[in-house]
């Protein structure tokens, strides 16, 4: 028995690779969308259904999530086996201007006022979520206001559609292929009805915006009627935010940060969250608050980082470690910021910034990232040369003007690319 049994594997694994060798051989003649959605069929089950099994996915909810579920050529970033490969997106190449730009005061004015009619409205949920997770209210609906227009975004796409297609045939196949078997062991755990389980273009379900590997980890039932339901339910939703910012390190009872000024002769390219010190040594060199307030008294004591998304040509800011955990769930700064901002106005009605963006030309990414490669080339760590210039190649700057003997500006502009 033992000898038949290894034999009917070696045969069954012969099986599997000849029909995955005569899949990609296929593959490398397909020209049509026909000839792909038949490559598709085979892939869906000889490669991924093996593995959902391996999963713990049975054939039933396989099947259920998979029924009637085909590839949606109208997805972006796609590259369709046989096809001509598509070309690289030179995203260097697109214009940079000031950060300024990403801060409509028009659309932070008409979020901040339904947030705070939402606020008032759920207040009783916000104060049970906050008192288990930590996490103020105004950060909550900030996040949920940036991320679907509080429940009100459309979110139109089946995330099998949008998974499967991606798994089988985007430019990032091993990252969508993670997410849809993840999906589908939602619906193995019985947590959500295929039907409901509704995403955008980039597989981003619900009214908080969570992948499937975030809905199962992060995702709450709040309501108390058994399903951590992300799409229609309110409690469920902002129960599921505070709880993925929890999770990621969220430090109760610390704000995300102060506008602040920093003096002349104290350097900007001290920031970076690798440079913290206590908000107490800041205020020591000079750097305060712009209101002219003290930092709270909690605070004084407890690390702080100096921020400079524009180098010397925007605001400035000490902010807390939650400022990062803000970033857990978009690696942004600008994204952190906004929602920090629109945190501050529901909580508090407040306003802008008081330091303005100035202008400071327009720039190809593309000159940003030669100006990175520049500075690496030199030494500088700029944390990469994408043409985005995120704190390290901010710092950098402001390093190798000083080494210049220049006053340090901390960010790149179109005089100084040129």
């Amino acid at each position: 028995m033992p000898g038949l049994c290894w034999g009917m594997i070696r045969l069954f694994g012969l099986l599997i690779a000849l029909t995955l060798a005569a899949t990609l051989a296929l593959s490398a003649h397909a020209a049509s969308r026909g000839e792909v959605e038949t490559l598709y069929a085979k892939w869906r089950e000889n490669d991924l259904w093996p593995e959902a099994r391996s999963r713990g996915v049975s054939r039933a909810s396989f099947d259920k999530a998979m029924k009637g579920v085909g590839l949606n050529w109208d997805l972006p970033d796609l590259a369709p086996p046989g096809f001509p490969k598509p070309k690289e997106r030179k995203q260097t190449q697109a214009e940079f201007r000031s950060p300024g730009a990403y801060f409509s005061e028009k659309r932070l004015q008409g979020l901040a006022a339904t947030g705070r009619s939402l606020a008032s409205r759920h207040a009783s949920v916000l104060s049970r979520v906050e008192q288990k997770w930590g996490v103020p209210a105004g950060i909550i609906i900030a996040i949920w206001g940036r991320e679907s227009g509080f429940g009100g975004a459309k979110i139109p796409h089946s995330i099998f559609d949008v998974l499967a297609t991606k798994a089988f045939m985007s430019t990032r196949k091993e990252l969508f292929r993670k997410e849809l078997l993840a999906a589908l062991e939602i619906v193995e755990r019985g947590h959500v009805p295929p039907s409901r389980m509704k995403s955008s273009w980039a597989g981003a379900m619900g009214q908080p915006q969570f992948l499937p590997s975030s809905y199962l980890q992060y995702a709450v039932d709040f309501d108390g009627d058994g399903m951590a339901d992300i799409w229609n339910s309110v409690p469920d939703t902002l129960a599921s935010i505070a709880n993925y910012l929890s999770q990621k390190g969220w430090q109760r009872g610390r704000d995300w940060g102060f506008e602040a000024v920093i003096p002349q002769g104290v350097t900007c390219a001290l920031e970076g969250p690798d440079r913290a010190r206590k908000i107490a040594d800041w205020t020591k060199m000079g750097i305060i608050r712009i209101s002219g307030r003290p930092f709270p008294d909690n605070e004084r004591g407890q690390a702080g980082m100096v921020l400079v998304p524009a180098g010397i040509y925007g605001p400035e800011f000490v902010v807390t470690p939650n400022f990062y955990v803000i970033k857990e769930y978009n690696n942004s700064d600008l994204y952190a910021l906004f929602i920090g901002n629109l945190a501050d106005r529901i909580s508090w009605g407040t306003g802008d910034f008081v330091t303005g963006w100035k202008d400071i030309g327009v720039m190809l990414r593309s000159d940003i990232a030669r100006l990175q490669k520049e500075l690496e080339g030199q030494g500088y760590d700029v944390g990469g040369a994408d043409g985005l210039p995120g704190y390290k190649t901010r710092r950098s700057i402001g390093e190798w003007q000083e080494k210049r003997g220049e006053t340090p500006t901390c960010f790149p502009t179109a005089r100084m690319v040129k």
